[in-house]
């Protein structure tokens, strides 16, 4: 009997153990670790110019594509360019061409910090094309783009213009968002888009000029010079919103219990278990009868 009595409590003891190992430790549910927008980390991207041109020479029996990029920049990795200028091969006696001089051709592109940027600017610059060596296509003072896309917010695409605007020697007025045609007899004409914004929801594009071109300079080797250009272009997508995080739990399991074996209320001190209710019955019966003998031996005694 005192074997069995020992051994149980010793067994309950380390149930109890493990029941308590398992209620130290407060329960944590539905917590999400951090949340990278590893599949769609936004994009941006910056241009100064880019031309897309076809030009053919007399009697139009070469046709020479003028397709040029000048500091065109990509990001989520982050770049920054500015050169200051463009050449072309081939279409003028075989000397190199100059199509953009400017003092200031910078572009730039990022993506961190949840945000991409694009960034593009141009000041002092002058735009040539074949056929017309001496006279500027477009001169303009300064103009920028720049879109930015934030996570869980609005993006946004914006242009500005300093100073004056020259086109085929004539200096013009633009208006934003507006189109102005000049025409020039004997030359060509150009149509002008100042500050082209686009935006979605998650993207934005900003172009301070762009240009439609049709050029016919007439006895200088070249037919017709025709398409499009584009001055300081920038654009960018935002990154994917970071999840919302769930707030941790941090109150203690206490209804934990080891699997297997059922825990008992109010035993763990005592290393009882579910007999403990009879041996108490037991005990206590026991010591009325002890205490009933004692009294007897007493009273005979006196």
């Amino acid at each position: 009997m005192n074997g069995k009595n020992f051994r149980l409590p010793a067994r309950r003891l380390a149930t109890v153990a493990t029941a308590t190992a398992l209620t130290a430790a407060p329960v944590v549910m539905g917590v999400a670790g951090p949340a990278h927008a590893t599949d769609d980390e936004g994009r941006s991207s910056a241009v100064v110019l880019r031309t897309g041109l076809d030009v053919s020479l007399l009697n139009k029996t070469v046709n020479v594509p003028l397709a040029v990029s000048l500091n065109e920049v990509q990001a989520p990795q982050s770049a920054e360019k500015a050169t200051l200028t463009a050449e072309l091969n081939g279409v003028d006696g075989g000397r190199p061409f100059s199509v953009l001089n400017a003092e200031v051709a910078q572009s730039k592109a990022t993506v961190e910090d949840g945000k991409a940027e694009g960034y593009a600017n141009l000041a002092h610059a002058k735009v040539h094309v074949p056929g017309l060596p001496l006279l500027s296509l477009i001169e303009v003072g300064q103009v920028t783009s720049k879109a930015i896309c934030e996570a869980g917010k609005a993006p946004t695409a914006s242009s500005n213009l300093l100073g004056d605007v020259t086109v085929l020697g004539k200096k013009v007025t633009l208006t934003a968002g507006g189109t102005t045609n000049v025409e020039v007899p004997g030359v060509g004409e150009v149509r002008l888009d100042y500050s082209k914004t686009e935006q979605t929801s998650r993207t934005a594009a900003a172009t301070a000029l762009e240009l439609k071109v049709s050029v016919d300079p007439l006895k200088l080797n070249v037919a017709e010079v025709e398409g499009t250009l584009t001055l300081a272009k920038a654009t960018c997508e935002s990154p994917a919103a970071p999840e919302q995080q769930a707030e941790p739990s941090t109150e203690p399991a206490g209804d934990v219990k080891p699997q297997g074996e059922p825990a008992d209320e109010g035993l763990a001190e005592t290393g009882g278990n579910s007999m403990t209710p009879y041996i108490a019955g037991g005990a206590v019966v026991l010591l009325l009868a002890g205490g009933g003998a004692v009294a007897v031996a007493r009273r005979g005694r006196n």
